[in-house]
């Protein structure tokens, strides 16, 4: 068995379209009614059908999980995220962990955390 993709739900499936491409550089590659597949193994899910299908809410900035990417270049990144067109909730400032690694953490539009480290 392998883990074949990580899937998040979005309330405007095109605006995080736009916000994985521009900060990520992730493109689509499904686009199924609700359901689009990123590179990456990403996957975007209207809220609405996330909501339908457990019947439940979703939790925004929960907490629980994060999505986690990697960056040589993190300087260069926090300072994209600094100049994105819209604003960036962070739950951490870059930072440098005493082992070394330097690490970023925000939300996506929709309160998902995501954290960015330069490589290990």
């Amino acid at each position: 068995m392998k883990l074949k993709n990580v899937l998040i739900a979005v309330a405007d499936i095109e605006k995080s379209i736009k916000f994985y491409k521009e900060l990520f550089g992730l493109d689509v590659i499904l686009d199924n009614d609700g359901n689009v597949i990123l590179t990456e193994g990403l996957v975007l899910q209207d809220r609405k059908i996330w909501e339908k299908f457990l019947g439940k809410g979703v939790i925004p900035r929960n907490n629980a999980s994060e999505l986690y990417f990697e960056e040589k270049d993190i300087e260069a990144f926090a300072e994209k995220l600094n100049n994105y067109h819209e604003p960036i909730q962070y739950a951490k400032r870059l930072m440098e962990h005493s082992w070394g690694q330097k690490v970023i953490r925000f939300y996506d539009p929709d309160g998902n955390l995501i954290e960015v480290g330069t490589p290990m």
